[in-house]
């Protein structure tokens, strides 16, 4: 069995409280670093890629490098999605990082919280850190993320204004965009476009059977331990096993991951947090 990814939240910490993210209501919690060399070591069995993402932002943590560093000794690339909103508090030198292969910034975060920043001001680093990228020819992709599509298209006064940045910058003119591409802006940056999604929620009134990538593509890892099937259940709600109890081959290989596996390829989804999961009815 081998992953695209993985996915690891350090953190579920995230420092800020974007109105569509229901984070907020978990217990904060970070793995620690020897835990995580500890992770890592079962992990690089399965994939040679992990995302420092699930809830939180790994910026948050102010020792950052060091589990970049740990990763890194484990041969493992790494994957990185932020609001980018404490990129500021890093040396931009941090995020050329050799074991990076990829950063998202998730740009909706600012039009979702009370921002003591400009627009501008927020995009700053980000647009000093694709700056510093190219200049150094580092082998890395950075994703301007605007995942905030809708029919009503109710964030489109926001996603102009930073279409705009974005074009002043890299002194582009973007023109009449396909929302359904993404854009490239320069070498390895590029603009990627998205609908909104819905958190799945156990409370939801949504029922349906399909087929999900999880357990096939990627798995993830909660701060507390807990592995997932998706990287969409933070709360850690279909609990495969801890990590930290049980080896990682062992909840793979249980009765109650292989039983998710089977009834996927038959697009049935068997528990009851991917029957009200609405994000699969995408595949």
């Amino acid at each position: 069995m081998k992953f695209n990814k993985i996915y690891i939240e350090l953190t579920n910490i995230c420092g800020l409280q974007c109105t569509f993210c229901p984070s907020k209501n978990n217990k904060p919690s970070t793995i620690p670093l020897k835990s995580f060399d500890t992770i890592l070591k079962q992990v690089k069995q399965y994939t040679n890629i992990i995302t420092f993402h699930i809830f939180g932002d790994p910026l948050t943590l102010s020792n950052l490098k060091e589990y970049l560093d740990i990763a890194q000794k484990n041969n493992l690339k790494v994957e990185i999605t932020t609001t980018g909103y404490f990129l500021k508090n890093f040396p931009l030198e941090l995020f050329l990082h050799p074991t990076i292969r990829q950063i998202n910034f998730s740009l909706n975060s600012y039009n979702k919280n009370e921002m003591k920043v400009t627009l501008l001001e927020y995009l700053e680093p980000m647009f000093n850190l694709c700056k510093l990228k190219l200049e150094q020819k580092i082998h890395s992709f950075i994703n301007f993320r605007l995942w905030n599509l809708d029919e009503d298209k109710s964030e489109d006064n926001f996603n102009q204004m930073v279409i705009h940045f974005l074009e002043t910058h890299f002194n582009i003119n973007l023109g009449n965009i396909d929302y359904q591409k993404s854009i490239r802006l320069e070498n390895q940056i590029l603009l990627d476009f998205d609908t909104y999604f819905e958190w799945p929620s156990l409370n939801s009134d949504h029922i349906s059977d399909g087929f999900c990538y999880g357990l096939s593509s990627h798995i993830g890892i909660l701060s507390n331990g807990t592995v997932v099937p998706c990287c969409l259940d933070g709360y850690g709600v279909i609990n495969l096993g801890n990590i930290y109890e049980n080896s990682l081959t062992s909840i793979l290989q249980s009765k109650k991951s292989q039983n998710i596996i089977e009834n996927f390829k038959n697009h049935i989804a068997c528990e009851e947090l991917c029957q009200k999961c609405t994000f699969k009815t995408r595949f």
